[in-house]
Formats: C-alpha cells, structure tokens, sequence
C-alpha cells in the first residue's frame, strides 16, 4: 500500500459525478479513515463492502454499549468488552450473559480486528459484519432474535435519528445493524504502545525490556508475529481438557480430527490488561502463561514451535512479562472516542 491510508467512503456534496448517481448518505456522510501504521501488512477487511463513515462508526457505537440488543435489555457488547481491560471481559474466567447465565468460553480482546481473517477462538465466523450475529442470538449471551432488536430500535427515536444520519432513511434492517456494528469494531486500532514507539526509534527498551524481546523473538514471535502479534491460524498449546466444557476447539467447525483441541492465536497486544488468559480463561496472570509454556516437554502432537522446552530461569520469565508490558498502549485503552457515547 502505498500511502498507508483507507479512504473508505465519499462526501461529495453533489448528487452526481463521473462514477455515477450518488445516494443521501454518500452527499450528506462524513468520510472516515484508517491509517496504517508504517511497516504494517494491508488489512483484511473488505472495506469497499462497507465505506466506513463518521455517521456509521458513531451509530455502531451507540449500539455497542446499548443493551437494547439483549432479551432482557440489560446486556450490551460492552458488557464483555470493556474499553480498560482491551475490549475483553475481566474478573471472571467465562463470559456471562442475561440471568446470569455462564458462556463456555472467555470473551476475545477486539484488537485490530481489521487484520483479521476468522473470528471467534474456533474460526466459526469468517466475516465481521455477521460476526454480532453469535453473542446476540446465543443462548447463555443475549438471547434474542434478529427480528425482535431491528423492532426494538426502529421504535426508538435515538435510532431512527441515528440511522438516518448513517443510511439517508430511518428504516433498520438487521443488514444496516450489523454493518454500522462492524463500522465501529473494525476502528479498534491499537499501535502506539512503547514497543511501537521503539520501533519508530522516539523511545528506548530498557535493559530488562530487551532482554525480554530477545526471549520473545526466540521462543513466541513464530506464532504471535510483529507487529500485530497475532496470526491467523489455529493450533494446539498443550492445554489439558477442561472436562467440565469438553470445548474441542476448532474440530467442531472443520469436523477434521487434526483440528480438535486447536484454537486461534490471539494478538498479544495489550496483553498486561486482557486477563484472563486461554480460551477457558483458566490462567490469571502472564507469569502463569509463561510458566504454562516454559514447562511443556516433548509432545509430537504440539506444533513444531512448541515441541522443544523452553527453559527459561526464573529471571528470563521475569524478563519477558515485563517485555510483553511494553505491548499496553494505554491512548487506546483510554481513547474517550472509542469509550460510551455520552450525549
């Protein structure tokens, strides 16, 4: 990419021009950008599937913090996706919905998702504009239909004024809610925490900090590569089953033997603030982790990245905790744009 940044929508303020006849909201719409970050890779998204606009971002964020969405409206996405803790959940090892009903697994950091490819800890979604689709109608989550949220804010006048601004009409379809959902979600760009500001040489590594990214670039860059420090794949970490969930991971959505007990590789950012760790959140802390994958032995049915002990002392553990701190960026943690939209 040459310019590093997505115009992803148009604001013309004529009705025609040389590519054609242009809707309301292409005239009356604000233009909103994702930039990239220097020496990142392009972005996943489709976003000519969705232009992205000030207008769809600001009603996709209304209705992330909106428990509206919910049966008994009083869940929200926001409700496992807390701003401070990097869109995850916290102080619990599952993710929880209405009537204090228990998830099987622990909420997913909403980091930088326009680079990803598949959502969810087994891939089931594949696309972000249906991803809402999962927590809203799951059973132990929000528990509630499509048709009946689309009811829901088309008699709510906040809405009607918010998808008017958004799409030129006040009519809601479950199309436009989850697009305006994605428009906000897919802007959740962290990448200025002090290992970027490293990387773009305005800051140093302290003597422990680069010891620490020396270990990680030894012993977890293959799986959690820079500078996302994620990757799209799926594999195994040498998780015993936990038998009370019996979750198999992605087995249950490729139905191959070779999938079971594999689960996405997730981004690391932000990581000193995402606990719970794994997929069943069943490690509180990053020493704990460490600890997990220091002491795992010859297992030929790890991945080959894992098949060899790292045995690190005690103070290499130390070490790469404090390097994979420099991963907080607290300016997204904290960005009053992405936090609930006070009027």
């Amino acid at each position: 990419m040459k310019n590093h940044l997505y115009i992803v929508s148009r604001s013309f303020g004529i009705g025609i021009c040389l590519v054609g006849i242009l809707s309301f909201s292409d005239i009356f719409t604000t233009p909103l950008y994702l930039e990239v970050p220097k020496g990142w890779p392009e972005p996943k998204y489709n976003f000519n599937r969705n232009p992205l606009t000030e207008e769809g971002f600001e009603l996709g964020r209304h209705l992330f913090y909106d428990p509206i969405l919910s049966r008994d409206n009083t869940i929200s996405c926001s409700s496992c996706h807390l701003q401070q803790t990097g869109f995850t959940h916290v102080d619990h090892q599952l993710s929880h919905g209405i009537e204090g009903k228990i998830g099987t697994r622990n909420s997913m950091a909403l980091i930088n998702l326009a680079w990803n490819k598949d959502f969810m800890w087994d891939g089931g979604v594949n696309n972000l504009e249906v991803q809402a689709i999962n927590p809203i109608t799951s059973p132990t989550e929000m528990d509630e239909k499509l048709e009946n949220v689309v009811a829901k804010l088309q008699n709510n006048p906040k809405y009607r004024t918010l998808f008017t601004k958004a799409y030129g009409d006040d009519k809601v379809t479950s199309q436009r809610l989850l697009k305006a959902l994605a428009q906000f979600t897919v802007m959740l760009k962290s990448s200025n925490s002090k290992y970027d500001k490293v990387m773009r040489k305005e800051e140093n590594f302290t003597q422990q900090e680069q010891h620490g990214y020396d270990l990680f670039k030894t012993n977890c860059a293959s799986c959690h590569k820079e500078p996302l420090f994620a990757d799209d794949r799926f594999e195994k970490n040498g998780l015993a089953l936990d038998e009370t969930l019996n979750d198999l991971g992605r087995i249950k959505i490729t139905g191959k033997t070779e999938d079971k007990m594999r689960f996405k590789i997730p981004t690391l950012r932000n990581i000193q603030f995402t606990f719970p760790y794994m997929h069943d959140g069943r490690f509180k802390t990053l020493t704990e982790v460490v600890k997990h994958y220091n002491f795992l032995g010859n297992d030929k049915s790890l991945p080959k990245e894992l098949a060899k002990p790292m045995n690190l002392s005690d103070n290499d553990r130390v070490d790469l905790v404090v390097f994979l701190q420099t991963l907080t960026d607290k300016e997204f943690l904290f960005d009053k744009r992405y936090g609930f939209p006070r009027e």
